[in-house]
């Protein structure tokens, strides 16, 4: 009758071997987190700090902006050449407003290298246009905008895609 019996030199080892890849795994998750693109949030046109130590100002901005004036995004479907970007700003009886200023960022999702900057809108009967724009890619844009009537402002993002007609507000 043959009897094994274990020494208890292997229970070490193991320990040994299950610590040391634990913290390869942890060492590993670093390294390829660190490579992947963390880009700023920028619903606000500003950095997510910024618009988090700014939130109640930002909520108080928009309450005041809808109170008298009414915002509408009313561009046709976007595509790659040529696109048109229009919104309509009225008071609140829906008379059109001519004084109105307009700065939109058209990026993409989680990329800046893309992003075009637009300030000089054409206006007429409280519609601003953004004229002739071309994007580089296919895909989804969000259309940030930044509108500025006397001392009210508010901020009017959507988001759309040149593969289908849908467009979010958000």
């Amino acid at each position: 009758m043959s009897s094994k019996t274990s020494s208890g030199k292997i229970w070490p080892y193991a320990i040994g071997v299950s610590i040391v890849m634990v913290f390869g795994a942890s060492v590993m998750t670093i390294v390829q987190a660190s490579k992947l693109p963390v880009e700023k949030s920028d619903t606000y046109m500003m950095g997510y700090q910024e618009a988090d130590a700014k939130a109640n100002e930002l909520i108080n901005a928009r309450i005041a902006f809808d109170k008298k004036y009414k915002i509408e995004y009313i561009s046709d479907p976007i595509n790659t050449q040529n696109t048109n970007i229009r919104y309509r700003v009225t008071d609140i009886n829906s008379n059109p407003v001519e004084n109105a200023k307009i700065k939109v960022v058209i990026t993409r999702p989680n990329k800046h290298e893309f992003d075009q900057e637009l300030e000089t809108a054409t206006s007429k009967d409280g519609v601003y246009s953004f004229e002739n724009i071309t994007l580089p890619k296919e895909g989804r844009w969000d259309i940030m905008a930044k509108i500025d009537v006397d001392d009210l402002q508010r901020f009017y993002n959507v988001k759309v895609d040149t593969r289908n007609e849908e467009v979010k507000q958000y």
